[in-house]
């Protein structure tokens, strides 16, 4: 039979209420009464039910977590910051993968929803009007990491995507090339339109270099898609000299499409991802790459969760965090 808080108040001898302090950690307990207590609860293997006390606090520890895609490296080492910080503060994590889709996502913030979490941290790529209205009837808080949300009214976690494109671009041009191109995530998703793309633009604006639409490919993140975006700018009159992808596991595609045609990196072709996942060391050239801290967005989205949960005072919503280019061999 499981043990229950009545069984260690009777075989402790205090009433129910000060077990119930004791597990809970309040203070107003005699040293020698949690002594006593504490020992009844090893003797006996008492495991305090989180359910029961989540009625009891209108609190259940625990955090439901929406990602994309829990197989790519990406979003697994955002997953990672969130969970060792939900684990610092003593939350559960509710884990559930949306598959980019809008239906889905808005579904498991329902589910999550029934299920009592006490807050949610949400990654997606296109955070849609329907998404806003969503997050804003929650009864809890609701935290984006890597994700933007364009009328800033939702608390998010990123970098400045913009002006990284832009600083990437700007190095391509400084070296001398005209012909840059841009091997994007789908242009659906506002990070991709409206921050990485504006990068690119106004780079090339501030130097003269008009703007190419053949030289704008449009993939999904994997490497497949990397791989046919260098299929369609080899066959450009005028092939690019520099690329800019907006992934790492894109740009591997790249790479090796470029190596299959001959194309020697970074010697006729250089290359800049984005991200700086793990994959960057496995490719030949080493992968140039700007550093999203993946890890600290989500473990600072999650430690702003934990304020929104706990009522603390948070100065500022929208966090920006610092970004930087990482020069390894697919560049010169």
């Amino acid at each position: 039979m499981n043990v229950t808080i009545y069984d260690v108040a009777r075989e402790a001898n205090v009433s129910m209420a000060t077990v119930s302090r004791v597990v809970n950690g309040n203070p107003n307990v005699k040293p020698a009464t949690r002594k006593k207590v504490m020992e009844v609860i090893e003797r006996l293997g008492y495991r305090p039910n989180a359910v029961a006390r989540g009625l009891a606090s209108k609190k259940t520890t625990t955090v439901g977590v929406i990602i994309p895609d829990i197989s790519s490296i990406f979003y697994a080492e955002l997953a990672r910051g969130i969970e060792d910080i939900a684990t610092m503060y003593k939350y559960n994590i509710i884990l559930s993968n949306s598959d980019q889709n809008k239906e889905k996502e808005l579904h498991l913030i329902q589910t999550m929803l029934a299920k009592q979490v006490d807050g949610i941290v949400f990654m997606g790529g296109q955070i849609t009007e329907e998404h806003v209205a969503t997050f804003e009837q929650s009864p809890v808080p609701i935290v984006l990491a890597g994700s933007i949300e364009q009328s800033k009214q939702i608390p998010s976690v990123n970098i400045d995507y913009k002006t990284a494109s832009y600083e990437a671009i700007k190095e391509f041009i400084d070296k001398g090339h005209k012909r840059i191109a841009f091997v994007s995530g789908p242009f659906h998703e506002t990070i991709n339109r409206e921050e990485k793309l504006a990068g690119y633009q106004k780079a090339l604006e501030e130097a003269g270099i008009s703007y190419d639409e053949a030289l704008v490919v449009e993939g999904d993140y994997t490497y497949d898609s990397g791989v046919e975006a260098w299929e369609n700018l080899s066959q450009l009159s005028e092939p690019p000299t520099a690329v800019l992808v907006g992934s790492d596991e894109m740009a591997l595609g790249v790479i090796h499409g470029a190596q299959d045609d001959n194309v020697k990196i970074p010697e006729q072709l250089e290359v800049i991802s984005f991200d700086n996942t793990r994959l960057v060391q496995m490719v030949r050239p080493t992968l140039s790459s700007i550093v999203q801290p993946l890890y600290d967005i989500g473990a600072v989205a999650m430690r702003l969760l934990t304020k929104y949960m706990n009522k603390e005072e948070v100065s500022d919503q929208i966090v920006v965090l610092p970004h930087r280019i990482e020069h390894r061999n697919s560049t010169k």
